[in-house]
């Protein structure tokens, strides 16, 4: 895709990928742009808004391997994008090939490994900055509650409700049943509104299968989009999580269903070292043109 001139020159081709799944019909699709440079935030912001994904990515190059990223949804630009980076990893990887990969984003440095996969395809393993996860207090949970159309009987009394960081702050709210996390219908506006007034970025709805594997769907209405259906910035912000619940006492690996109720299956892969707050995600990306 070509867009018209901004500031005297032409933006370069957009690409389009889908992270972590290998079907283009499922997965969270991305938008990479691989020389964002001379763009201004406008620019990116109007890009991001005529792709119309959750986010796009704007990179500009800093050194052999080394790139600045940032992500913007159609409505604002958002400090970390799991999903975006892992299908810039891997676009950088099939121009570039595989190896070892440093993104400055605004949350911090990331580092990303991309290698080739027996298939011939590419995986792309970043590791987010530190994460950490808070207690809430009653009010924003209630109103958080009554906006999705959840009881606090419908909630998984292990995981009790949190705010967690991962490069971005997200709520943490665990279903107690798979068939209360399938039936998703909520306040668009007045959750984008609480989201606003408390900084966060997506609502992390999860199921727990097993210690080990996870379901989620996650709301994502301040970027103008009712529900991400693969979100790397939260599950690196549910590493945090998991680590503040005592649950990574020796070296774990967990994986995360998404966007199975949308339509577009998604699988993410982290893995979590004791006294280690980063969380290391990993997936793979299929370029959908």
């Amino acid at each position: 895709m070509m867009t018209g001139p901004q500031n005297g020159r032409m933006t370069r081709d957009i690409q389009r990928y889908v992270a972590f799944s290998r079907q283009p019909d499922g997965g969270n699709p991305a938008g990479v742009l691989l020389d964002a440079d001379g763009l201004d935030e406008q620019d990116m912001l109007r890009i991001a808004a005529e792709i119309g994904y959750s986010e796009t990515a704007f990179l500009t190059r800093r050194g052999d391997r080394r790139h600045l990223i940032r992500y913007f949804s159609p409505l604002a630009e958002v400090a970390f994008c799991g999903h975006a980076t892992i299908a810039s990893a891997v676009a950088l990887g099939e121009s570039i090939g595989p190896g070892p990969l440093v993104f400055d984003t605004q949350a911090g440095e990331i580092p990303v490994e991309v290698r080739s996969e027996s298939d011939g395809g590419l995986l792309a393993t970043l590791t987010s900055v530190p994460t950490f996860a808070e207690p809430l207090e009653p009010e924003p949970v209630t109103r958080a509650l009554d906006l999705l159309g959840w009881a606090a009987s419908d909630l998984d009394p292990d995981f009790p409700p949190t705010a967690a960081f991962g490069g971005n702050r997200h709520l943490m709210l665990a279903a107690g049943s798979r068939q209360r996390l399938a039936d998703l219908d909520y306040d668009f506006d007045g959750l984008a509104e609480l989201m606003h007034e408390h900084g966060w970025t997506t609502v992390n709805l999860f199921w727990a299968e097993s210690p080990t594997r996870f379901h989620a769907r996650n709301p994502f209405p301040i970027g103008g989009v009712v529900e991400d259906p693969a979100t790397g910035a939260a599950a690196a912000a549910f590493g945090g999580l998991l680590h503040a619940l005592g649950r990574v006492r020796e070296p774990l690996q967990v994986r995360i269903r998404q966007g199975e109720d949308m339509g577009r299956p998604s699988e993410l892969l982290l893995d979590l070292e004791p006294g280690d707050r980063r969380v290391r995600i990993s997936g793979t990306a299929t370029s959908i043109g």
